[in-house]
């Protein structure tokens, strides 16, 4: 770190090199989730579940519109669960939601 003069801290990178490719979402965002359907993905950890259901009360009272559909595994990572023989049902989850928003908790 390097302080200049009005006190600020300026955090340098250890990395011999910079990416010179900007970093852009796989999606575009989307504007308003009125009316639109929302996948919870729950991974296995113990606090997912309950993170996800605030979420989605959450969601539910901003946009009352908007649906949500739950997907959920009892194995311990997302490479296992979407490499695995539960491939083929979760990409057809993935299909029918507008967004995804995971949660991971212990």
């Amino acid at each position: 770190m390097v302080e200049n003069k009005n006190g600020e801290f300026e955090v340098l990178s250890p990395w011999a090199y910079a990416d010179p490719v900007a970093l852009k979402g796989l999606n575009p965002r989307l504007t308003n989730l009125a009316g639109k359907k929302i996948g919870l993905f729950v991974l296995s950890k113990p606090a997912a579940r309950p993170i996800l259901a605030a979420v989605e009360t959450a969601l539910k009272q901003r946009y009352p519109t908007c649906e949500t559909s739950w997907y959920g595994s009892n194995l311990p990572w997302v490479k296992m669960q979407i490499e695995s023989e539960y491939k083929a049902k979760f990409e057809e989850w993935v299909k029918g939601v507008d967004a995804v928003i995971g949660a991971v908790g212990d």
